[in-house]
């Protein structure tokens, strides 16, 4: 009888053990590709409200500059930490294959989001982009094509060297400066990165006033690296000569829009991303979610979403263009 009270006992604490462990809330990280960069505010404020709406833990840790392998001891503490979702908007398209792979062997979900490793793709179980990146270089060369009316010299100011993001969209421009005849008359002179740090931005997009005094046009996707540029082209009075685009946030390009210093940008809606991710996230670890190319499934706000080739997941189809006339319907 002692016994049979005594694995009672057991069965019953251990049952009170397994409930308390299915409780247990899910927890979430995202970590940026660096400190001080405004628009993973968006992207975080997204993870944050999904978080709050599903009952899931979310923290954002960032390092401080964006060089290919400054988050890998960001990932390394979340490993040891036992997080069960690892999001990140990554530096490099191969530097962080092993530690992600230690991740995933953990029983680490990982979602590259924002950005994808391009080439490495086996090394994450899905990403959230905001749109299929395979169009914004296009876009971006039409937009500055359509500001410069299709001639003169033109140059990029991006990110980081090694960031595979910017890198995917400025081979995407390339290829389509070189093959379609609607951009013969346009001639990229350089392409320069600003590290996505305001103070190097600001220098990189001086030099080329200086080293390209006929230069027309700047395509500048990096929200950082557009801003700076802008307000380079706002000091020196010069918004008549020289057209800045990109990849922007509404809120830190409004004032260059109203006063006419930037004509027109693009983006998305970084805010979607995180949002997305949370639910996408939170879906496949309760099973309600198949990871599995040409599966759909619903987010709130977004509607019916499909996961695609490589399992990558976009929030919209096409950029959002800002311009006088509609970026103050815009909050983000």
């Amino acid at each position: 009888m002692l016994k049979k009270t005594l694995l009672l006992g057991l069965a019953a604490g251990l049952a009170f053990a397994g409930a308390a462990m299915a409780q247990d809330p899910v927890k979430i990280v995202y970590i940026g590709k660096n400190t001080g960069n405004p628009y993973f505010d968006s992207i975080t404020g997204g993870f944050e409200d999904a978080c709050k709406a599903k009952g899931c833990e979310f923290e954002f840790v960032a390092p401080a500059t964006a060089e290919a392998t400054s988050q890998i001891p960001f990932i390394e503490a979340q490993i040891q930490r036992g997080v069960n979702v690892i999001g990140i908007a990554p530096n490099s398209p191969d530097a962080l294959n092993q530690v992600l792979d230690d991740a995933r062997a953990k029983g680490i979900l990982v979602l590259t989001v924002n950005g994808d490793l391009t080439g490495n793709e086996s090394h994450r179980d899905a990403t959230i982009l905001p749109v299929n990146f395979d169009i914004v270089g296009r876009d971006q060369v039409e937009m500055v094509g359509s500001l410069i009316g299709y001639e003169g010299e033109i140059a990029i100011l991006s990110a980081t060297t090694e960031a595979p993001d910017q890198n995917k969209w400025i081979v995407g421009m390339n290829e389509t400066l070189k093959t379609d005849p609607k951009y013969a008359k346009m001639n990229l002179v350089a392409t320069v990165y600003g590290d996505d740090q305001p103070e190097k931005s600001t220098t990189e997009m001086e030099a080329l006033l200086s080293n390209y005094p006929n230069l027309k046009g700047v395509i500048a996707p990096t929200t950082v690296g557009i801003a700076a540029a802008a307000q380079v082209v706002q000091s020196r009075g010069i918004a008549d000569k020289v057209q800045v685009t990109g990849l922007g946030l509404p809120s830190e390009m409004r004032d260059f829009v109203k006063d006419g210093t930037v004509k027109a940008f693009q983006l998305w809606s970084p805010y979607n991303e995180g949002w997305l991710a949370v639910h996408f996230a939170l879906g496949v670890l309760d099973g309600s979610i198949k990871n599995e190319v040409g599966s759909t499934f619903e987010v709130p706000n977004l509607g019916t979403i499909t996961i695609n080739a490589n399992n990558s997941i976009n929030t919209q189809a096409e950029l959002t263009t800002f311009t006088a006339e509609n970026i103050d319907d815009f909050n983000f």
